[in-house]
């Protein structure tokens, strides 16, 4: 079973990861108004993270064979995530743009390439 789920996601990690994508997108985009809060301190900063973690992630997967274009993904998805923040300060007037954002969604792309190269070269290994 787990054997075909492994195959389920190799043959889908695109459509993942561009799901993951429009869904990010998504969601720094639309009002989340009606949403309840969690009454941690920099709560959002921590879902920035979790998201652009997935998203890392599931791009790295898909690029998994090819370690020399990673550093272009990082980048480009860093990049991704400057100009969302620039679109929630431009484009709405229910969200604004943190520049504290961009760092969690920074680290959040940088962990996701760190844990996936640790991951893909002790498998190579």
């Amino acid at each position: 079973m787990l054997k075909r789920i492994k195959q389920l996601l190799e043959r889908n990690a695109l459509a993942v990861a561009i799901f993951i994508t429009l869904l990010v997108t998504l969601l720094s985009l639309i009002s989340l108004n009606g949403i309840a809060k969690i009454n941690v301190s920099n709560s959002d900063k921590y879902g920035h993270f979790i998201a652009y973690f997935t998203l890392g992630a599931s791009w790295l997967y898909v690029y998994r064979s090819r370690f020399n274009r990673w550093l272009y993904i990082v980048a480009s998805l860093i990049v991704f995530g400057m100009v969302l923040e620039v679109l929630q300060g431009t484009l709405t007037t229910y969200r604004t743009a943190d520049w504290h954002d961009e760092v969690a969604n920074a680290s959040g792309v940088i962990l996701a390439y760190l844990v996936s190269y640790l991951w893909f070269i002790k498998r190579e290994n």
